[in-house]
């Protein structure tokens, strides 16, 4: 991807390129804040709707499961902007689809030169204000130093555009309550980042997060992290493609040192972890939500395996179960490929009577999948979704016979250090 592309213009219509010199209109403030922000009107449109000057690209993250205070499926924007004297910060960003950038006063030959070379949105900030190219104002900025501003921080009209706060003694918490604040309000709120977990922080406080970050920093590598986690992120709102398998064959197969892997995250009947003995099939192992006569019901737990077998993380990579350790990424998926990104917990490793659960896929040529399971009552197969009604979710292991359908996810077979590649392999 060449600096010279700018999906941040790719919504906007034709017609509407050339409107980029708004009418400003009477600003709002937020209490205690001693400069305005002002909004803007797009003289052409009768309706009068106005448009937030935010140039930079968003990026959609999704819940990974509805909150309180939305409705299932709950969309948030996030908007980035970059505050950096670096080129190669520059470069990384709008190749990245960032190209808002804050810059000093005195560093308008910087933007100048930055401007010739990429289409970027340069904003100055003087004096506490941030202003446009032609000197409009852009958002508000606000220093917080001590809890009494924080409290005091309260949106006055919720027709301001932009605040951006630098909470110079950073905290969680300062973070939370600022969210909780201007939840519910058309305010966007950036606070500004010195690293891309400081970012992560304002983007999931509260579940919610704040409307933007503000990236403060000067080396590339931020960029790129931030980057990749917004598309891990994202994710979220991807449905895998889950295909039918059918059972052909179940062998008891002796002792073996199996996975358990405890989540940070309850999981939910229909849920579970895609694991295999080949990365070219991974079953959908259920968790432990599921009530029984033999053991209490353990939803943050997948019983998931040997540790040989391989087990889907985020970025569409896999690794070994082996490999799991405390703050590491999996996804979690459901009947219907529904995914999301759980963080583990603790992995246990104990030796445990093994099965050898094999299955042909309904959608290919026959090809031959496998997965070993511990062979206890506790750890289930998903099966597919069969509609509305009431539906088995799951099949323990210890009940499978040679017919029955589970849930399989194909992709290819070579990897690299977790990362599919192209390469002729034979697995067996």
């Amino acid at each position: 991807m060449s600096v010279a592309y700018y999906p941040s213009l790719a919504g906007i219509p034709t017609s509407q390129l050339s409107l980029f010199t708004p009418k400003p209109v009477k600003s709002k403030s937020c209490r205690l804040i001693s400069w305005e922000a002002h909004s803007i009107t797009n003289s052409s449109n009768n309706s009068g709707k106005r448009a937030q000057l935010q140039f930079s690209s968003r990026v959609t993250m999704c819940s990974s499961h509805s909150s309180s205070v939305t409705s299932a499926g709950y969309r948030q924007h996030k908007v980035v902007w970059i505050w950096t004297e670096s080129k190669q910060v520059m470069t990384a960003a709008v190749e990245r689809g960032w190209n808002t950038f804050i810059f000093l006063p005195d560093h308008r030959e910087l933007a100048t030169e930055w401007s010739s070379i990429a289409l970027i949105h340069p904003l100055f900030i003087k004096e506490g204000k941030l202003f446009d190219s032609e000197g409009r104002g852009v958002a508000t900025v606000y220093d917080v130093t001590s809890p009494q501003q924080l409290q005091l921080l309260q949106p006055e009209d919720k027709q301001a555009d932009n605040v951006i706060i630098n909470l110079l003694d950073w905290q969680v918490i300062p973070a939370e309550n600022i969210v909780a604040a201007f939840q519910g309000s058309h305010i966007t709120v950036f606070a500004i980042s010195k690293s891309p977990s400081e970012a992560q922080i304002f983007l999931e406080a509260l579940e919610q997060g704040l409307g933007g970050v503000v990236l403060k920093v000067e080396d590339a590598t931020a960029v790129l992290e931030l980057k990749d986690y917004f598309d891990r992120r994202n994710e979220d709102n991807n449905i895998l493609s889950l295909t039918k398998a059918t059972i052909t064959q179940i062998h008891i197969s002796g002792m073996g040192d199996r996975v358990c892997v405890d989540l940070c995250s309850l999981m939910r009947p229909g849920e579970g972890l895609l694991v295999g003995s080949f990365a070219r099939g991974l079953f959908l192992v259920h968790s432990e939500c599921l009530e029984s006569n033999y053991i209490a019901s353990r939803p943050f737990r997948v019983n998931a395996g040997p540790v040989h077998a391989y087990v889907a993380i985020p970025g569409g990579k896999t690794c070994y179960l082996s490999e799991l350790v405390t703050g590491k990424e999996v996804i979690v998926v459901d009947q219907n490929g529904k995914q999301r990104t759980a963080i583990v917990g603790r992995v246990k490793i104990e030796t445990r009577p093994l099965i050898l659960v094999e299955a042909k896929g309904d959608s290919d040529n026959g090809t031959l999948y496998s997965v070993l399971l511990q062979n206890a009552e506790t750890v289930a197969l998903i099966c597919p979704s069969q509609g509305s009604g009431y539906q088995k979710k799951a099949i323990p292991v210890t009940s499978l016979k040679v017919g029955d359908e589970v849930l399989l996810r194909l992709q290819g077979g070579a990897r690299h250090t977790g990362i599919e590649i192209q390469e002729f392999i034979v697995e067996k």
